[in-house]
Order: C-alpha cells, then sequence, then structure tokens
C-alpha cells in the first residue's frame, strides 16, 4: 500500500467519524431546541430570533420579557465560552464537552414549575451554548452545530462554485448539521406534545449515550475537532527581550 493510499483512507476514516458525530449532536442540538421552544416559549439558540423579539417586545412596551431574552442572549455566548474553557487542554474534549451538557440539561429537567421557568430556560440556553465547542470542523472544515444558517449558507455557495466549475473542497458536507438538526427538531417537537417537560430527560439520556460513545474515539481525533489558533509570524517576537 502506498503511503498516499494510506493518508486517503486514514482522511475518510476521520471525515466519515467526524460527520457521524455532527449528525448525532445536531440531532441531540435540534431535539433540545425544537423541545425547549415549545417548554420555555423562547428561542434556546436562535439567538438572532430572540434579538429581534427582545426588539419587538420593548417596542410593544414588554421591557420584562425583552430583559429575559437579552439574559438568554448573555447566557448562550457565556456557554459557548465556558464550553472553550471546559475544552480547553482536555485529551477527550468532546466528551468532556458533551458531559456538562449532560449535567445541563439534568439541572434543566430537574427545575420545573413557573417559579423556575426563567432559570430553566437559562440551563437550556447554557447547555446549546457548550455544545457548540464539541466539534469545530471537520478536517479543516468548519461545521456549526446550532448555527446551521452559516452551514446553510456555505452549503448554497458551494453549489455556486459547483455550478461555475471551481467546487470547494466538502461543501456537501455542510448540509449534514441541517439534517440532523432538522431530524431532531421535529422528534424533540413530537416528544415534549407527549411528555411535556418530561422531554429534557430524554435529551439528556441521548446527550449521556453520545458522550459515552464520544469516549472511546482516540483522544488525537477528538483534539482534531477543534480549531487551533495560527502560528505567530516568525518576525515577531513572542517573548519579551530581556
Amino acid at each position: 500500500m502506498t503511503i498516499e493510499r494510506r493518508r486517503g483512507i486514514i482522511h475518510r476514516r476521520r471525515t466519515a467519524i467526524g460527520t457521524a458525530l455532527v449528525a448525532a449532536i445536531a440531532f441531540l442540538a435540534g431535539m433540545t431546541d425544537a423541545a425547549g421552544l415549545l417548554i420555555a416559549g423562547s428561542f434556546v439558540s436562535f439567538m438572532s430570533g430572540n434579538t429581534t423579539r427582545a426588539a419587538v417586545a420593548l417596542a410593544d412596551g414588554q421591557a420584562g420579557y425583552a430583559v429575559i431574552l437579552l439574559g438568554a442572549l448573555l447566557t448562550f455566548v457565556a456557554g459557548n465560552a465556558l464550553g472553550i474553557v471546559i475544552a480547553h487542554n482536555a485529551a477527550r474534549r468532546t466528551f468532556r464537552v458533551l458531559s456538562w451538557v449532560t449535567l445541563m440539561l439534568a439541572f434543566a429537567a430537574t427545575i420545573t414549575g413557573p417559579d423556575f421557568a426563567t432559570l430553566q430556560f437559562y440551563a437550556i440556553v447554557l447547555a446549546m451554548g457548550l455544545v457548540n465547542a464539541a466539534v469545530e470542523h471537520i478536517e479543516g472544515l468548519p461545521i456549526g452545530l446550532t448555527y446551521v444558517t452559516g452551514g446553510l449558507s456555505r452549503f448554497g455557495r458551494g453549489i455556486g462554485s459547483w455550478i461555475v466549475g471551481t467546487p470547494r473542497r466538502d461543501w456537501a458536507m455542510q448540509i449534514v448539521p441541517w439534517l440532523g438538526m432538522a431530524a431532531g427538531g421535529i422528534c424533540g417537537a413530537f416528544l415534549e406534545r407527549a411528555l411535556g417537560a418530561g422531554v429534557l430527560w430524554l435529551a439528556c439520556a441521548l446527550s449521556a449515550t453520545i458522550a459515552i460513545a464520544v469516549f472511546f474515539i482516540p483522544p488525537r481525533l477528538q483534539k482534531r475537532h477543534a480549531h487551533r489558533p495560527p502560528p505567530a509570524p516568525a518576525n515577531i517576537r513572542t517573548k519579551p527581550i530581556p
């Protein structure tokens, strides 16, 4: 077997594992997103929608609701930041992130009742922010787990590039997060109608199942799912002169 063929086999294997992982996590995100929307009445990952709804709420004189939505925006950003902190220097970064997502979903499923509605909403939002740090790219191709608009945009541009004869590498993969999230959203909506807030326990169980499966993915492969900072230019000093 030639070196090039061996590299090709390894690349395809890594791509297949990454694609399956993205599809599974996107399904979890879609399921949680739909269930969270029906439970809380507000988006738990679609922050563009919450921004618009907050603006409309302010215009309608619903300042309290606008503040809750703005709090969700801050919580989502905090979740993304926390996900990177949790995954930093972790051997099994995806497993660690999904473990925290599982804990947050379990917490959200535990605190039920009208007195804890806002706290439960924020717990789900924090989990959705965290999950974005689980996989950031597949073999150098950026992937969005809850931000499917970006994936659809890249998919559409890939179609355009294919039409004009300059196809981009692996552009068709960008549709995977949307397919996973759409399927998960349908499942989450039906389950919420049947189980109510109890659907969060199913989302928690699914998150735990994916985390357990991810544990057996080699740590070096999990590290490849994270963006790496660009190297410092050679002509720029990175340490102070003594």
